[in-house]
């Protein structure tokens, strides 16, 4: 209350003194509402609210950040000492692969960098499928008995015999990584367009550094710039398992997508290769059982010439690694064969012609740790086993 020239006047509502805005009047009343004071508590309880959602999700984010913790720990402690020291490139996330894991071996084109998958264009396929008849349960036996004896080793095992069809399958359409052994379908194909006339055994191919691969083989360490026959590449390719001259042909045939497309052609759904050789990853894949209805074409059907199937068995009789299944093998056995060998898969695949004269065809593929000489082991060991039983 104020007191003006003895008459008393209530005090003003505001203080208009000080010369507010109309805004800052509204702001001082707004204020001392008890509209406003109800208003109050209910912004409390919407940050509250706020704050409990952020409570629930940063423990998941704690426990997420430690998973990924310890998953890389235990790597290091319990996985490093069985695989390459590159095991970080093997184990790789490929979040494409992830979401589509079946373009890893079905793809059938290529277009702007990416695999596709398609409709098949063939209405028939040109390689003719082997005819089973029984299989050999005592072989079989023998053969899982002796991998449980081995407990470190995945085999794929897959065997045919000429004379009646008897067959033997352990895990025989399971898709495995190729290694050097994707050679016989690059083989194959290379021939088939050398009778197709675009090119010859006697055309040449000059390294390139980009050609170069690590791995077997003495091309990588040859002079640039001179120039090699087709003929000579598909021997090293094959004798001496050369990434190189593999390179060079596949790239002559034109490229990848080319032969993945003349595998489909062929009947394959699994074999496919996905990458330039040496493949240390095991992104080219195939089956034993695949694998064998390659080598019965090379020698049973006219998909090749009976020349060209003679160059090929001089390439596939003279193949310098010896200490797989030509070791389980006496020296009176006459193999045709391509091996493989890319640190956590080995193996090894080809005709067997015994002394007395009977045909098997015999593929042997196992996942092991790293350069585990087991691996090597069960593949001479069941060598010795499928001969013996084949007499």
């Amino acid at each position: 209350m104020f007191d003006i020239g003895g008459e008393i006047v209530p005090e003003p509502k505001y203080n208009y003194s000080e010369n507010l805005s109309y805004e800052n009047l509204y702001e001082q009343y707004y204020f001392k509402s008890k509209e406003k004071r109800k208003i109050k508590p209910v912004r409390k309880t919407v940050k509250q609210k706020k704050k409990t959602e952020l409570k629930k999700v940063l423990p998941l984010f704690a426990v997420s950040i430690l998973l990924i913790y310890v998953l890389s720990l235990s790597f290091k402690t319990f996985i490093a000492d069985i695989l390459p020291v590159n095991s970080k490139k093997i184990l790789k996330a490929d979040y494409y692969k992830l979401l589509f894991p079946t373009h890893n071996y079905l793809y059938k084109d290529l277009f702007l960098g990416k695999y596709i998958i398609k409709d098949t264009e063939y209405d028939s396929h040109i390689m003719v499928n082997i005819k089973e008849t029984y299989e050999r349960n005592g072989l079989k036996t023998r053969l899982q008995e002796l991998a449980n004896n081995y407990r470190r080793i995945k085999p794929s095992v897959y065997i045919w015999e000429y004379d009646n069809g008897s067959f033997v399958d352990i895990n025989a359409d399971e898709p495995y990584p190729a290694a050097s052994i994707i050679k016989i379908p690059v083989l194959i194909e290379m021939f088939r367009q050398i009778e197709q006339g675009k090119f010859s055994l006697s055309d040449t191919m000059i390294l390139e550094d980009y050609y170069r691969a690590s791995g077997s083989g003495r091309l990588q360490y040859s002079q640039g710039g001179i120039a090699h026959t087709m003929d000579y590449l598909a021997k090293i390719m094959i004798q001496n398992s050369d990434n190189s001259s593999t390179n060079m042909i596949v790239s002559k045939m034109g490229g990848m997508p080319e032969l993945n497309r003349a595998m489909n052609r062929w009947g394959l759904k699994i074999t496919h290769i996905n990458n330039w050789l040496p493949d240390l990853d095991g992104t080219n894949v195939t089956t034993a059982r695949e694998l064998a209805k390659m080598f019965y074409n090379i020698d049973a059907t006219n998909i090749i010439s009976s020349p060209s199937k003679k160059r090929i068995a001089n390439y596939l009789s003279h193949v310098k690694n010896n200490r797989l299944l030509q070791a389980g093998l006496p020296d009176d056995a006459i193999l045709l064969h391509k091996t493989g060998d890319i640190g956590f898969m080995l193996g090894d695949a080809g005709i067997v012609k015994t002394a007395t004269g009977k045909k098997y065809i015999v593929i042997i593929l196992a996942k092991r740790p790293y350069n585990n000489m087991q691996g090597k082991d069960f593949i001479v060991k069941a060598s010795k086993i499928i001969y013996n039983n084949m007499l």
